[in-house]
């Protein structure tokens, strides 16, 4: 049966170096496109990505938006790609503040960005504002990335209520221990949106490390994949304990058991 699957990517390759993530976040999507399903395709606009090699060009129609965060105004620019090699489109959610002039998750010194909290934060939002102005309605939203790890609290709180995501079932990822440090001592306050309140967050630790930031997912999710073999296993046990569907590793032969998670979800 096809599905409409939306991936919600950290990174992706051969826009940005190639990695476990950056591998995954190109592969799967292909993989399934090519089982016959509906994709759409998003990750952050970093700022290494070489836009004329890749060559991404803004979606005037989708841009414009701007979205409030720590009382802020930030603009949302959208562009898009296609990977050469195959026939997927990637949407590339840009911003001048939080990604324009950046490397990736750290800085050229290797130190976190203080505000990867809001990054996060934007990317969500931002990928989930332009699905709507798609007129697209998911039936599978798959993220992979600690950068789309708000999406699920996000779908089923303060976007709950949107047509595009009624019927939507979350995945999320999990995969080796990420070097994010902490997101900041506003991310609770930034994290706030619509129904999205601080009473819901009164169960995770004030100062949001990459931990909490798990447990946040897999609250909002409605299954869990072991994306590696050294998958952060606090959060895969966190996962089983609250007795949420898990797909333990699959190996290299993974596009055929992803797919019956997704209809078994």
């Amino acid at each position: 049966m096809a599905r409409k699957i939306l991936f919600i990517n950290q990174e992706i390759s051969p826009y940005v170096p190639d990695s476990e993530l950056s591998l995954m976040g190109r592969e799967l999507p292909q993989a399934m496109q090519e089982k016959g399903h509906e994709i759409r395709t998003f990750m952050p606009k970093w700022g290494n990505i070489n836009e004329r090699r890749g060559q991404l060009h803004e979606v005037i129609r989708l841009s414009g938006m701007n979205l409030i965060i720590n009382d802020t105004d930030h603009p949302l620019i959208i562009k898009v790609a296609s990977i050469q090699s195959t026939r997927i489109q990637v949407y590339f959610i840009d911003n001048d503040d939080y990604f324009t002039r950046r490397q990736m998750d750290v800085d050229e010194t290797g130190q976190d960005y203080p505000d990867n909290g809001e990054r996060a934060i934007f990317f969500a939002r931002g990928v989930l504002e332009t699905v709507k102005k798609l007129r697209w309605t998911p039936e599978i939203i798959h993220c992979q990335g600690w950068m789309g790890a708000v999406v699920p609290f996000y779908v089923k709180t303060a976007y709950r209520e949107e047509p595009s995501f009624a019927n939507t079932k979350i995945i999320t990822s999990l995969f080796s221990k990420a070097p994010q440090r902490d997101l900041g001592d506003e991310f609770k306050k930034c994290l706030e949106f619509r129904e999205a309140n601080a009473g819901l967050l009164e169960k995770y630790k004030d100062v949001f490390d990459f931990e909490e930031l798990g447990k946040l997912a897999i609250d909002y999710s409605d299954g869990v994949i072991q994306a590696s073999e050294n998958a952060y296993p606090e959060l895969v046990d966190y996962a089983s304990a609250k007795g949420l569907p898990v797909l333990g590793y699959p190996g290299s032969d993974y596009a055929e058991k992803y797919e019956a998670f997704y209809n078994s979800i």
